[in-house]
């Protein structure tokens, strides 16, 4: 059985890949407090990862071996992440006094019930959850699985890379782990949050309660809309169109017939979200909303989206109470800090 996310080793670097960029994030611990030892974000070639699937290795190796560069970390071994949306997630009920071989026996035993895929095709791993149950001798039991194909993709890129992958993760799992490390910042009392993630093709809303994630919507929208929008506007290739979005070298009509049109289209979106998961739950509110993902810093977004929804809304950084090595531009990890919070999570597995 290929282990999913068990057994991590000491000294692990956190390896995110998405559909634009590759980030990469070693933590260290000192006196107690986690320290940010080195990062590296390196941008990949439109259409290497679409839909969180790796079409271009090439492409995506090249561009994490750009992050390793930059970066410099100490260790090459790599955690990385499976999406959510490609994991399938059960708690089965088991008996207590079960050793783990047995248990594994009896999953595989009993997988047709809970994995649509055949079992020679599927990388597994299972956990004990702490749960007090009516019946003191059972246990429920996490069981997370993918396809190999997931795995391996990832796997092949991390080698090429030239580091030796260790540990496999899931995205929701990384994210809670993250959280751990700044949901202490927000205001007392707060224990409902969604964390928006505004990415280039894909906007995510997970909503945490009491740092677990309960609810996870996907919605295909995303920054690359607004270049698509500074394209149609101004008739720009869509490559000049993203380099005068990054550069801010757009005409004076830009704030008012563009940014704030796409601005109120994610707000529209979220609220939309939001509306799906207030259906299908007992709640009718939250008491906070992040902002994460490679868009979440476009001026004024977070402002407009606290006027609109009625939320406090601010931009989620998790290194908000970490220290930090030299060599570290912290105006960039600032700037950066909203997309990293899955490789945080990630290279905090170092300390499990």
């Amino acid at each position: 059985m290929l282990r999913l996310y068990r057994k991590p080793n000491k000294g692990l670097i956190g390896v995110d890949i998405s559909s634009t960029s590759v980030k990469i994030l070693e933590l260290s611990v000192k006196n107690g407090r986690y320290w940010v030892e080195s990062y590296g974000l390196s941008p990949l070639v439109d259409g290497s990862v679409v839909e969180k699937n790796i079409l271009n290795t090439e492409a995506v190796a090249e561009a994490l071996e750009r992050a390793i560069n930059i970066a410099n970390p100490q260790s090459l071994n790599a955690a990385f992440a499976i999406p959510t949306s490609m994991v399938i997630h059960k708690i089965i009920e088991m008996d207590k006094d079960m050793n783990d071989d047995e248990r594994e026996v009896q999953i595989r035993m009993e997988a047709e019930q809970y994995i649509p895929f055949p079992l020679d095709e599927v990388s597994l791993d299972f956990e004990v959850l702490p749960d007090k149950l009516s019946d003191a001798d059972r246990v429920n039991v996490l069981l997370v699985a993918t396809r190999t194909e997931n795995i391996d993709s990832r796997v092949e890129v991390i080698g090429v890379s030239g580091l030796t992958p260790k540990v496999a993760d899931v995205e929701s799992y990384a994210l809670e782990r993250s959280f751990e490390v700044f949901g202490d910042t927000l205001p007392i009392g707060v224990n409902l949050v969604g964390i928006l993630d505004i990415g280039h093709t894909m906007t995510t809303l997970s909503v945490m309660q009491n740092g677990k994630i309960i609810y996870t919507r996907e919605q295909v929208f995303g920054g690359k809309q607004l270049t698509q929008d500074i394209q149609n506007r101004y008739g720009l290739s869509f490559d000049e169109a993203g380099r005068a979005k990054k550069d801010q070298t757009l005409p004076d009509d830009y704030d008012s017939e563009v940014l704030l049109p796409f601005l109120e289209a994610v707000v529209q979106q979220a609220a939309r979200s939001l509306q799906f998961f207030f259906s299908s739950s007992q709640f009718s509110e939250l008491d906070h909303i992040l902002l994460a993902g490679g868009n979440a810093n476009i001026p004024g977004l977070s402002k407009l989206m606290q006027q609109k929804l009625g939320y406090r809304v601010t931009i989620a950084n998790p290194f908000v109470q970490m220290g930090f090595s030299p060599q570290i531009d912290l105006k960039k990890l600032e700037n950066d800090a909203p997309s990293l919070l899955v490789a945080c999570g990630l290279a905090m597995r170092s300390f499990d």
